[in-house]
């Protein structure tokens, strides 16, 4: 029997230590085939390439990659799962994990995160995936507590499948290598960003604005993400790209609109 195939992709490039970290933790259970982008794409969210050409390069790399089946492309997160699916794969994966990102996409980030809208692309065509994010924004960031975290969940995926419709939305807090307290299954934290720009002039006399803000949470519960990070547990939210608000559809039916 052929061993399990994981795509692995993320938005932070190809070359982020958290990619590579991730490709060496799974490659022991999976046989991998990387597409990932040629730069940086945090933020990207569920972007699309269609005004532009995408260009896709076999990678011949040490470390991680090597003897690996691996790409870059000049496409977002989603633009690389679609290459993928589409283009590279001979056969469908069995799992898509995104990540290891460089910072939290818990919360209300999910809705930015190009990190997560790769695992929701693998969603929509119908195959489970996970985003993985550390609570580490360094380029040097310790990731050896991410290693039994993905590993265990991987297999888990592997072996009892994620239910359809759903992807896995996974955060790890920062322990600079130690182990993580545990995982906990929780809700999305509700939040938001009070955001602000910072106006400014260019030496050759432009303005331009550099967007910043502060992250503001809305809600104490202690089921949430946000609550199992700050206590030092791996978040694990079950997310689906169902965006109907099925909970507003009979106030709106009362509407006079029939």
């Amino acid at each position: 029997m052929k061993r399990p195939l994981i795509l692995v992709t993320n938005d932070d490039g190809y070359n982020a230590p958290g990619i590579n970290h991730l490709i060496e933790f799974v490659k022991e259970i999976a046989e991998v085939v990387v597409v990932a982008p040629d730069s940086p794409q945090s933020g990207m969210g569920h972007a699309i390439t269609i005004d532009n050409t995408l260009e896709v390069h076999r990678l011949d790399l040490d470390g991680a990659y090597k003897g690996l089946q691996a790409y870059s492309t000049s496409g977002t997160p989603a633009d690389c799962v679609k290459l993928a699916l589409h283009e590279i794969l001979d056969r469908q994966p069995d799992l898509v994990v995104s990540g290891i990102n460089h910072g939290a996409n818990s919360s209300i980030n999910v809705i930015y995160s190009g990190t997560m809208s790769a695992a929701i692309e693998a969603g929509v065509e119908g195959i489970p995936a996970i985003g993985f994010s550390l609570l580490d924004y360094s380029w040097g960031a310790n990731f050896e507590a991410c290693k039994s975290v993905v590993q265990t969940l991987v297999k888990e995926a592997l072996d009892k499948g994620i239910p359809s419709g759903t992807v896995l939305n996974v955060n790890i807090p920062k322990t600079d290598g130690a182990a993580v307290k545990g995982m906990r299954v929780c809700r999305q934290a509700k939040a938001n960003w009070k955001e602000r720009f910072d106006k400014r002039v260019s030496p050759t006399g432009k303005e331009y604005y550099w967007l910043t803000g502060d992250f503001i949470l809305l809600d104490e519960g202690e089921d949430t993400d946000i609550a199992a990070l700050k206590d030092g547990y791996v978040s694990i939210v079950p997310t689906h790209f169902d965006l109907t608000a099925h909970h507003s559809m009979a106030h709106i039916n009362s509407w006079k609109i029939h």
